[in-house]
């Protein structure tokens, strides 16, 4: 489990606070999609988590370790991997496999051991056949998966995403949301930002920052459903969830706790079979 508890952080100690007194706690195995408006403070969050920052006040635990430990900050590191916005600041390898292989050889971990990984990882992320090519070769849909492939070769209780799908075309969008899928459905816990509410519709848990405090929490459901509350904070929601609150405006008699364009269709069918029945 990883623990926030009464977290305050400054950039500038004289400063506003960019995080104030944040309270929250991460499962083994959860998938939980953080949102919220520019400045709001949630990579600055995300970051305490495996001890790019520490706290100025208050603690932050992963799996009982102390993230202000300095004996711990290493564990805590390989334990919650983070798969940046910009893929180009986290490849260091002249191959693809030279770059999934660094975490691990950091490790120490004998050389056949680092092997295996590496190869469970490309194939993890579907790119067994790049292993020799040089990172600057590749698309950033392919750069995206070799920071994933190499935080994976890591063996993490808990993925940080930090928009992971921006920039990309609907295909790497898509390739990439089916990979964090997957890694979850394997018990990794997923932290995950977005500014694309769809994304994380079937997250376990959605948190909303504002102004560096977390203003509501709950399902996607719970979440999506305060409507008149995203909008308030310029935020977007489902579009599937967008459509039925529009109807629902309009007087149309339609559910609002809608998720998905699936879910929309087959409500607007039921409808429709509805009223023709009548």
């Amino acid at each position: 489990m990883i623990k926030v508890e009464n977290v305050t952080f400054r950039y500038d100690r004289s400063g506003e606070p960019v995080l104030n007194r944040i309270n929250m706690t991460i499962d083994e195995g959860e998938y939980i999609g953080i949102v919220g408006p520019n400045g709001c403070g949630k990579t600055t969050l995300v970051q305490h988590l495996n001890a790019l920052l520490y706290p100025a006040d208050g603690r932050v635990s992963v799996d009982g370790m102390n993230t202000n430990d300095e004996s711990c900050v290493e564990e805590v590191r390989r334990r919650v991997g983070m798969v940046f916005q910009n893929p180009d600041n986290q490849i260091v390898g002249m191959t693809v496999e030279e770059d999934i292989a660094f975490g691990p050889g950091n490790l120490e971990l004998p050389s056949p051991e680092i092997r295996q990984r590496v190869d469970e990882s490309l194939a993890r992320v579907g790119l067994k056949n790049h292993a020799k090519r040089q990172p600057h070769t590749l698309s950033g849909g392919e750069k995206r998966l070799v920071s994933i492939a190499g935080i994976l070769a890591m063996k993490p209780g808990y993925i940080i995403f930090d928009e992971p799908t921006s920039y990309l075309d609907p295909s790497g969008r898509d390739r990439i949301l089916s990979i964090i899928k997957e890694i979850n459905k394997q018990g990794i816990a997923i932290i995950h930002i977005t500014h694309n509410m769809d994304e994380i519709v079937s997250a376990g848990r959605i948190i909303v920052m504002n102004e560096g405090r977390i203003v509501f929490t709950g399902s996607p459901k719970e979440v999506f459903g305060k409507v008149e509350q995203m909008k308030a904070l310029k935020l977007d929601i489902p579009v599937a969830t967008d459509l039925a609150w529009r109807l629902k405006q309009r007087g149309e008699d339609i559910r609002t706790d809608i998720l998905t364009i699936d879910e929309a269709c087959l409500e607007i069918l039921s409808r429709l079979q509805s009223l023709h029945a009548s």
